[in-house]
């Protein structure tokens, strides 16, 4: 009998039984046929990462099906919303439709999160979409320190869960105003000053290293338990260590030179230095809580986009209904 796994590197081998379906990039190109793609090249530069190199194929390719895809799913959720309210003659207005996206530092993330946030607000269906990222979350610098786990910042214990359960929750009971704290990534810690506001999306996104993690004994509900679709951008560790190295050198070229950055004492470091700093960061930190943490929720997202070392998604690994 054939073995079963929630391993999606083993789906290509037959002998392998899989929830997922695996789609190579040429095969989900073809599915954008008839999709829309309202972006243009200059709308196209803010939603690069720092360095990612992202084109309006990539965009034509990978994300114009999935938005597509996603706003499908939304619609089967209003769709089985009305039939379900008025079955129990229920006139609770329905709640947002909410999106996880998980990965690991520097994988590209955030660059895919504020892509699908633009796309799918185009959709008809779906015209208010907003974004809140885990960082918010964090706990601040100061209590790290005094947990004494300021060395262990992204790790599902750095988080404050039951605020960020809390949120999702409030939006997803379709609270008219919901707010979260900032993170400032300027000051490497939560500004007392800002906040983020929610107000009532047709869609929201969560972004964030560790928003798959399940449900435990200690903490009975996740947030995970609260999305309607989740994402994890996928790639090999050695791709996404090196991506990290590269953007540790754009920032010392660039943010760290601020005055006002946390990250100002290492603006004078040479190349070499700010090599040997970023993999100590990688292995000690980095890696460490992907192998550990993020990486184990891979199998439980809707759909994993597989990046090869070029930044470019050639698969896509899609939930079996």
């Amino acid at each position: 009998m054939p073995e079963y796994t929630t391993d999606t590197r083993a789906l290509t081998r037959p002998d392998i039984l899989s929830p997922f379906t695996e789609i190579d990039r040429a095969a989900w190109a073809r599915l954008a046929d008839g999709t829309p793609l309202p972006l243009s090249e200059a709308e196209l530069e803010q939603f690069r990462g720092l360095g990612e190199p992202l084109d309006l194929a990539e965009v034509n390719e990978v994300y114009r099906p999935l938005s597509r895809l996603i706003n499908q799913f939304a619609i089967g959720q209003r769709q089985l919303y009305a039939r379900t309210s008025g079955f129990l003659r229920d006139t609770t207005p329905k709640t947002p439709f909410v999106i996880g996206i998980a990965g690991s530092v520097a994988v590209g993330k955030s660059t895919v999160a504020r892509i699908l946030r633009d796309l799918l607000a185009r959709w008809p269906e779906t015209p208010n979409v907003e974004l809140i990222t885990t960082d918010g979350f964090l706990f601040s610098n100061e209590e790290l320190e005094k947990r004494g786990i300021a060395h262990r910042k992204g790790f599902p214990e750095s988080y404050d869960r039951k605020a960020l359960l809390r949120f999702v929750s409030q939006v997803k009971s379709g609270k008219a105003e919901v707010i979260a704290p900032y993170y400032s990534h300027l000051i490497y810690d939560i500004d007392p000053e800002r906040t983020t506001v929610v107000h009532q999306p047709d869609i929201l996104i969560v972004e964030g290293l560790n928003v798959l993690q399940p449900a435990t004994m200690q903490h009975p509900l996740a947030v995970s338990d609260l999305f309607d679709f989740s994402i994890y951008v996928d790639a090999r560790t050695q791709d996404i260590a090196h991506w990290f190295e590269e953007r540790f050198l754009r920032l010392k070229e660039g943010a760290f030179n601020d005055p006002n950055s946390f990250f100002k004492q290492f603006s004078d470091l040479t190349d070499d230095e700010a090599r040997a700093l970023a993999n100590e960061y990688w292995k000690n930190i980095n890696e460490p809580n992907l192998v550990e943490n993020i990486r184990p929720t891979r199998a439980r997202a809707s759909l994993v986009l597989r990046k090869e070392a070029d930044h470019r998604v050639q698969k896509v690994l899609l939930r079996k209904l």
